[in-house]
């Protein structure tokens, strides 16, 4: 090997060990959310095909409160790691402080508009009868939670902001292990059935928000938090940021309620299957995640001070998007035979889950690379653009389940049209990559003697 080669094996090792410093413990973060939805769907699954439609649909009325506020997380994380690398430590504890309290008012408000609009909101998504009845239910229930799911939210941001993933990821883990523990002494002991899921899961997150508030206080000087509000000019930047984020996420989770609403309409059988494919789906996308939060952290952290450097993580963080999307693909090919039948008793349900199952694994190279892209993205500030690139692709999902709904094509062809958002996805962030800001060496590059 040439001296050359070995400067960047060197380089490489070094990059690849502040990835996974940041990633494996967000990881366990990222994955511990989705266990739990995956954990409910189980155990409501043996409740029959109706509890399991009813959680489908709810959680993804819930979903679009959630996402389209992430951006208090997203926003936040590369704002303060950019503040961080300046030396700017009040203007982070401002941000901070700002974010935390915006997460709190916001989740108050959601609840109390989604509590008062449960009924026609589900309607709207095609609920009926029973299936109406359970899903108000269940979603008047959990939206009791959305100000601590919001307070929690803005928490990650800003530990990843600072560069800590192992913080939060003990947090989730053990609420998580609370909500498992909760889940079915609630819903069987007791005998609440979905009531007793939705009960579960908001008294994990209060607790949640209770521990990061905690930590907060006990942190207060080291992160510059101040009592009182940090004023508009602080917050512009994240409010910024916030407007481009909210398109984003509310195009994804308008291609994705769009999804579900198609699937609500033909059929309890169909939809029930869908709620589990997108829960697999979702717990595979968030386990890649983790490199996305790596990307938004580390390319946060350099793009405006070290060009090169932020160019050199991208190019790793996508090496190992790739490789993570081939062994997701790989571990799920595995299980096709018997996992379907985990999460219902009901064979109509576990055929459709079946008829649907190629499409989880197939997609997971794909879901990987646009994932850690879109996370590196956000790291280089680009909010604009991934919000119109969403909307873009967005549009090409509900041409395609216009055409869906029309032709009657079921399930199956739900879940082309989530490959063509996907496809989208991908074209526009591998163009930005190659064409942009960190596929040139023309870009700024200045150099710490620390990163030579």
């Amino acid at each position: 090997m040439t001296a050359r080669n070995l400067d960047r094996a060197v380089t490489g090792r070094r990059l690849d060990r502040e990835i996974l410093r940041l990633a494996i413990p967000a990881l366990g973060t990222l994955a511990a959310d989705p266990i739990v939805s995956l954990v409910d769907t189980a155990f409501v699954g043996q409740l029959g095909k109706t509890p399991l439609a009813a959680l489908g649909v709810s959680v993804a009325v819930f979903s679009i409160a959630f996402f389209l506020f992430n951006f208090l997380a997203y926003g936040t994380t590369p704002l303060i790691a950019g503040a961080v690398a300046r030396g700017e430590s009040d203007q982070a504890g401002r941000l901070t402080v700002g974010a935390l309290t915006l997460g709190a008012g916001i989740g108050l408000v959601t609840a109390l508009v989604l509590g008062l609009l449960a009924e026609p909101v589900l309607r709207l998504m095609g609920a009926e009868s029973r299936l109406l009845d359970d899903a108000t239910l269940y979603l008047r229930l959990r939206v009791i939670g959305m100000p601590a799911v919001l307070l929690a939210t803005v928490s990650h941001g800003v530990f990843r902001g600072y560069q800590d993933t192992k913080t939060p990821m003990f947090v989730t883990g053990s609420i998580s292990l609370f909500n498992l523990v909760l889940d079915p002494l609630l819903i069987f002991g007791l005998g609440w059935g979905l009531a007793g899921a939705a009960w579960a899961t908001t008294i994990a997150q209060w607790l949640g928000a209770l521990i990061f508030i905690a930590l907060f206080w006990v942190r207060r000087e080291q992160f510059s938090l101040q009592k009182r509000w940090p004023g508009m000019a602080a917050l512009r930047p994240l409010l910024g940021a916030g407007r481009a984020l909210v398109i984003r996420s509310g195009a994804l989770l308008g291609a994705f309620t769009l999804a579900t609403a198609v699937a609500t309409r033909q059929g309890e059988e169909v939809v029930a299957a869908h709620q589990v494919a997108v829960q697999l789906w979702i717990f595979l996308a968030l386990v890649i995640d983790a490199l996305a939060i790596a990307g938004q952290a580390l390319v946060g952290l350099h793009f405006a001070s070290n060009r090169k450097l932020a160019r050199a993580y991208a190019r790793r963080l996508l090496g190992w998007g790739a490789v993570g999307g081939c062994l997701l693909a790989g571990i799920m090919a595995s299980g096709w035979s018997f996992l379907p039948g985990i999460f219902s008793n009901d064979p109509v349900v576990v055929a459709e889950v079946s008829g649907v199952y190629v499409f989880i694994v197939a997609m997971q190279p794909l879901n990987a690379l646009v994932f850690t892209w879109d996370g590196i993205a956000i790291g280089a500030s680009r909010f604009g653009f991934l919000a119109a690139t969403t909307v873009l692709a967005a549009a090409a999902t509900a041409v395609v389940l216009a055409a869906v709904q029309m032709r009657g094509w079921g399930l199956r062809g739900v879940w082309w049209a989530l490959v063509a958002m996907m496809a989208v996805r991908f074209l526009t962030l591998a163009w930005w990559h190659f064409f942009g800001p960190l596929g040139s060496a023309r870009g700024p590059s200045r150099e710490s003697p620390a990163t030579t």
